[in-house]
């Protein structure tokens, strides 16, 4: 259980402590205090809930009796569980890039768990545990009519739009161009991006544009939620489209280089790092070059490799990435 926990709650840190780890590849002088810090505000949010179960003793005995209570809790649970790792199952079929778990399947067999929990609720349902007449709660009641609108929400994405729906679940779901109506070439949005950063530099001086470096990842939840809360905006997308070259760039790409291109990378202080992979290449990349390793993360360059604007990181407001993207822009422009 103690494993279990700290492997979670790792992969909840890795992009609060990104661009402190950035920084501390890049030999920055405040690496230590910022590191002491952050770890010690994670450390005391654990820390508080053990500390006042410990303060106060008697909290405990004010818990409910076992019941069958328990046995509905367990098999909420499960049904919540099964959901989630179908989550965990899309990340991992997007890194392999089998794009097997495609967003349409995904949302169907959420249906299913969703419409399944639903009937449970409201007693439709019944396992070998529970009692065999068992009195729906009004609790219950409210949680399966709850559950009944989860279904009729995510029915929504299963219609063909040009705009993204159902964006309560942006992150969750695979990406909108991992789908049976889309080409996963195509791209988020039909952006069209090139996955090669030097293919990009190539491009953009042919079609003399700024180039806009994405760092992202599979496994990004907020560079998900980016694509479809705030590039899938109508002021937004054309200049995507149209006004840039983008190059997203990503740092969980587990496809092996060529031998010839693997190679390994003296970072000083006795720091060597082996590329391997794509990802590798593009994490070491970000690393070096913009002291950074969150993602989103997202960099405004000429062709000839100037950075135009202060780079941003992570999910922000449509008009704070509208400002940006102009900025950059319009400075290239003129």
């Amino acid at each position: 259980m103690a494993l279990t926990l700290v492997i979670v709650s790792f992969s909840c840190t890795g992009p609060i402590l990104g661009s402190l780890l950035g920084s501390a590849v890049t030999g920055s002088s405040n690496v230590p205090m910022l590191l002491t810090f952050a770890l010690a505000g994670f450390g005391l949010a654990w820390a508080i809930i053990f500390g006042l179960l410990a303060l106060f003793p008697q909290a405990l005995q004010s818990l409910p009796k076992s019941g069958g209570w328990m046995n509905t809790v367990k098999v909420v649970l499960g049904f919540v569980e099964l959901a989630l790792a179908l989550k965990f199952l899309s990340k991992a079929d997007l890194v392999s890039k089998t794009f097997f778990l495609k967003r349409e399947l995904f949302i169907a067999i959420w249906i299913i768990i969703a419409l399944g929990l639903a009937l449970y609720l409201l007693g439709f349902i019944r396992f070998p545990h529970d009692d065999k007449k068992p009195k729906i709660s009004i609790t219950r009641k409210i949680l399966g009519v709850l559950g009944i609108g989860f279904v009729i929400y995510l029915v929504q994405g299963l219609i063909p739009s040009d705009r993204p729906k159902i964006q309560l679940l942006s992150g969750i779901l695979p990406p909108l161009n991992v789908s049976y109506f889309h080409d996963e070439k195509d791209g988020i949005l039909g952006t069209h991006p090139e996955h090669d950063f030097f293919k990009a530099v190539e491009l953009a001086k042919k079609e003399d544009k700024p180039i806009l470096i994405d760092f992202t990842g599979y496994g990004c939840e907020n560079c998900r939620k980016m694509e479809e809360f705030v590039w899938s905006e109508p002021d937004i997308l054309p200049i995507l489209q149209n006004d840039v070259v983008l190059a997203s760039l990503y740092v969980d790409d587990k496809e092996e280089l060529p031998e010839d291109q693997k190679t390994k990378i003296d970072l000083g202080d006795g720091q060597i790092k082996k590329v391997k992979t794509i990802g590798d290449r593009w994490s070491l990349f970000q690393q070096v070059n913009f002291n950074n390793n969150s993602q989103p993360h997202y960099v405004l360059i000429t062709p000839d490799g100037k950075v135009i604007n202060t780079p941003v990181s992570g999910y922000m407001p449509k008009e704070d990435f509208k400002k940006f993207l102009e900025c950059g822009v319009n400075y290239y422009a003129h």
